[in-house]
């Protein structure tokens, strides 16, 4: 005689929720490598050439380089918001002050974003009769205003914000621990590079500098990999953090 067989429902894994918050912190990190480097490459005209702004020909890669940017600052701002209720539970003014940092790291970009698209105004509305040397020193201002706030958001911040998050990720053990050493170390670097620039013992693109922001792409990069492909190692702090499993 056949005998009915009750299979119980599968039960909520608690790590799921956890999984999926892994899985977009990591893809929100690698959006802002992936817009962040080809927006620098796009503002090559307006940041090199000085007459930029009084010269002929198109605009179109420097307002993709702001609209990628525009891109990287959201992704910058969600990478802080999506894992500031995981990291909470390790020590909450650390993950505040990353969100913080991370929030005004945004906010120098945008004014850096505001600045090369204002040269593009004022070079769309030049007449033929303007004034060259005159929107050559307003074009070299407004340049000079994104380089520093290339210098103060992508140089000094993030040190800031790698030393916050990597402190929380090294003790929480949410990741192997290779990977926040690697921003542990960086931020130093990073700091000492920035501040060797703002003194000008060399210029932000330069070798020394490149090699100074090694150890920092290479922390973001692996973090949001992994988040992207393991997610959050188990632990008590992600069971907290997601909350029973439905019964």
């Amino acid at each position: 005689m056949a005998t009915d067989v009750h299979i119980p429902a599968t039960k909520r894994s608690p790590m799921d929720s956890m999984r999926r918050t892994a899985l977009v912190a990591g893809l929100l990190y690698l959006i802002t490598i992936v817009t962040s480097i080809p927006a620098l490459l796009l503002y090559g005209p307006v940041l090199y050439d000085p007459g930029y702004i009084a010269g002929p020909g198109p605009d179109t890669g420097v307002l993709w380089g702001g609209f990628l940017e525009v891109i990287c600052v959201f992704a910058c701002i969600g990478t802080a918001v999506v894992l500031f209720p995981v990291v909470k539970r390790q020590n909450e003014a650390a993950a505040l002050g990353f969100v913080a940092a991370r929030v005004l790291e945004a906010a120098i970009i945008v004014v850096g974003i505001i600045s090369l698209l204002a040269v593009v105004t004022l070079r769309r509305s030049a007449t033929a009769g303007a004034d060259v040397d005159s929107l050559v020193t307003i074009g070299t201002t407004l340049v000079a205003i994104h380089n520093w706030t290339f210098l103060l958001g992508p140089g000094f911040i993030p040190a800031v914000n790698a030393l916050l998050l990597g402190y929380l990720l090294y003790r929480s053990r949410l990741v192997p621990r290779v990977i926040p050493v690697m921003g542990l170390v960086g931020a130093p670097l990073l700091f000492l590079s920035a501040t060797a620039v703002l003194f000008g013992l060399y210029t932000q693109v330069s070798v020394l500098s490149g090699l100074s922001a090694v150890p920092i792409f290479l922390w973001e990069g692996s973090l949001g990999l992994w988040l992207v492909v393991k997610g959050f190692t188990p632990s008590s702090l992600t069971a907290a953090t997601a909350g029973p499993s439905a019964r």
